[in-house]
């Protein structure tokens, strides 16, 4: 079984957030936050867009990241779409279930779960994910929302993907803002832990994708 990944302790400050939500969990939340020490910024003017709608304007947790991608659009939003199959390159993914039965479109929903190691502040649990695709644009956008739920926890969630074709690739640029007491309580823990676990979610697409476009490498 692989280990889970893990940040270590630093301070008293940080173990007290650390049931926000694991490193392992942030990495399938695809979450976000401001870096540690900066102030909520709302329109920025970097915040992505799908058909005109972004992240919770008002939300102080926050993160966004972006990456090229050398594989064609195709795989990259067919591995990103095709929600079900999640586990089989997200290692933090325990299970996804579609929650309709039409292509991935505006209206989607899918429920999903991820184990929570037992930290300081709770026992082990699984983080409980039901989101709703509430914008999408084929090859383009996806905006989904909905809530996470565990043990003491529950986090109303906003994420935003966009994918642009570039020179050799495909610019894949992903934002999320999370709102809830329990991740408002440690603002500057909980950004650490989800940005790090959305850059993870970027890693393992840009490292799928481009091991299943590498046949002529």
């Amino acid at each position: 079984m692989p280990a889970i990944r893990s940040t270590s302790v630093r301070s008293g400050s940080v173990r007290a957030a650390l049931f926000v939500v694991p490193l392992a969990v942030a990495g399938v939340l695809g979450t976000a936050a401001i870096p540690a020490g900066a102030a909520p910024q709302p329109g920025h003017g970097k915040s992505l867009t799908c058909r005109g709608e972004g992240v919770d304007p008002k939300a102080v947790v926050r993160h966004g990241t972006e990456t090229v991608i050398h594989a064609p659009l195709s795989t990259i939003w067919k591995l990103q779409t095709d929600v079900e199959r999640w586990p089989s390159w997200q290692s933090p993914v325990t299970s996804v279930e579609r929650l309709d039965h039409d292509p991935f479109r505006k209206g989607s929903a899918f429920r999903w779960t991820t184990p929570i190691p037992p930290n300081p502040a709770t026992p082990a649990t699984s983080l409980d994910i039901t989101s709703t695709v509430k914008q999408l644009k084929r090859n383009a956008c996806i905006r989904w929302t909905g809530p996470a739920i565990g043990e003491g926890l529950r986090i109303e969630g906003v994420h935003v993907w966009t994918f642009t074709k570039v020179k050799g690739g495909v610019l894949v640029r992903t934002e999320e803002t999370h709102a809830g007491d329990q991740v408002e309580a440690n603002i500057p823990a909980a950004t650490e832990i989800l940005a790090q676990g959305l850059e993870g979610w970027v890693g393992a697409l840009k490292t799928t994708a481009e091991a299943r476009a590498g046949h002529h490498h």
